[in-house]
């Protein structure tokens, strides 16, 4: 009984909030949230008395508390929030044998891939990951990454017997790191991998919007031919990404999500003539709006970044996001992965209205020397999405480096742009 009468006390106080928002000229729900936040900023660090009629009204819990959640949930917008991603999602280190070979050829690039993610729904569900990134190559030829030259020079001990995965064998963008040489991966496909955060929505759909970072990739191993072994075949040259092949990413990925799922460029442009005018002017979705949704990006910056935007104005019709020029008609998200020289311009970046990722570590560099300056530099910098490749501690490197969202929570609320008084208790249903 009780319970029922706290939930029509916070649905009355919510219709007369409404109704007075809605006498007045300006329009009720963003009125109402301009209103939450000024009353934010008013009782941030006052006494009782001088704080807001909200604040106060927390003190007489419940009803209070069911009036605060109600306004909060509707008017904290998903850039509002910092989160943790990781790099190269699908990544797991080459076999011990490749690995070594690789180091003979360049130390330094053996370090810098001598890592591994968990599997993605592992890092949704246990490490409360909230950003992914995924490599994706074209295989025009269905087959073409199937037997990779690292696994015919060193094939697993005992071999196998059928060392051609069926996944690789058929049609469909591949998700790897390099082709020949560091492939292994937990999903060996885009559509795959996508499922595996589908599947993982579905079982908790009031999760916070999920980031997912896609590159689209045609770099080859870069193995001199004089070092392979007699009567084994020169790498796999990949093929590089055209208008169609872009649009193939698309595609996998409404084959998996349905537009109710998705953030799009067209849902947050709204009725607005450029996204950056929408972004800058109108904001981010809401978390209300929000929850259990995926948004996507797209890493590449060049000409593959150009060919996606060409015939789609401020990226109308597409799926993900380009991290494009500030200026840029379909400008919004901003990819600047080094905290440390950037962290000025990324928190710029995030306080006008984009949304922005930067990487707390790379080629595990941090990680082998316990260096934490780049890791606190990305937290501080607000960028929304802060990735890197040790949400947990790596035991081999000894150095107990990894990287979480301060607080040990899932997310928090933005140290650049959120209101005062954000509560991050309430981000996840």
């Amino acid at each position: 009984m009780k319970r029922r009468l706290i939930v029509a006390a916070g649905v009355l106080i919510a219709a007369v909030l409404a109704t007075v928002g809605a006498s007045g000229a300006p329009a009720a729900a963003d009125q109402n949230c301009l209103g939450w936040e000024r009353q934010l900023r008013a009782g941030a660090g006052v006494g009782h008395l001088g704080r807001p009629a909200i604040d106060r009204l927390d003190d007489d819990r419940p009803f209070g508390q069911v009036l605060r959640d109600w306004r909060a949930d509707d008017c904290m917008r998903l850039n509002y929030v910092q989160v943790l991603g990781t790099h190269n999602s699908y990544h797991s280190e080459p076999r011990p044998p490749l690995l070594q070979f690789i180091g003979a050829l360049s130390p330094q690039q053996a370090a810098a891939i001598e890592y591994t993610h968990r599997p993605l729904g592992e890092q949704l569900e246990e490490l409360g990951i909230r950003q992914f990134e995924l490599d994706v190559y074209v295989d025009p030829v269905p087959g073409l990454f199937a037997l990779p030259l690292g696994q015919l020079v060193f094939p697993t001990n005992p071999p196998n017997p059928d060392p051609i995965k069926p996944e690789l064998a058929g049609p469909g963008l591949k998700v790897l790191h390099v082709p020949d040489v560091d492939f292994e991966t937990s999903c060996l496909t885009l559509v795959a991998c996508l499922q595996e955060l589908e599947n993982w929505s579905d079982a908790n759909p009031g999760h916070l919007p999920v980031m997912v970072q896609i590159e689209a990739k045609d770099e080859a191993a870069p193995i001199p031919p004089d070092v392979l072994p007699p009567g084994v075949p020169l790498p796999v040259t990949p093929v590089p990404f055209g208008p169609a092949e872009l649009d193939a990413i698309d595609d996998d990925i409404r084959s998996v999500f349905g537009e109710d799922q998705l953030i799009t460029p067209d849902v947050v442009r709204g009725p607005r003539a450029t996204l950056e005018e929408a972004v800058l002017n109108d904001g981010w979705p809401t978390l209300n709006e929000t929850r259990g949704r995926f948004l996507f990006t797209l890493d590449n910056e060049g000409n593959e970044r150009d060919l996606y935007v060409a015939g789609h104005p401020s990226l109308a019709g597409r799926v993900m996001f380009t991290s494009s020029p500030p200026g840029s008609p379909e400008a919004a998200f901003v990819k600047l992965n080094d905290p440390t020289a950037n962290g000025a311009d990324i928190s710029s970046l995030v306080a006008a209205g984009y949304i922005v990722r930067t990487r707390a570590d790379a080629d595990t560099v941090e990680a082998r020397f316990g260096l934490t300056s780049r890791r606190d530099a990305a937290l501080a910098s607000g960028a929304q999405f802060v990735s890197t490749d040790y949400p947990e501690p790596d035991p081999d490197l000894g150095t107990g480096y990894l990287v979480d969202i301060p607080g040990d929570d899932i997310a928090r609320c933005n140290p650049v742009l959120s209101p005062p008084g954000c509560d991050s208790s309430n981000f996840e249903d």
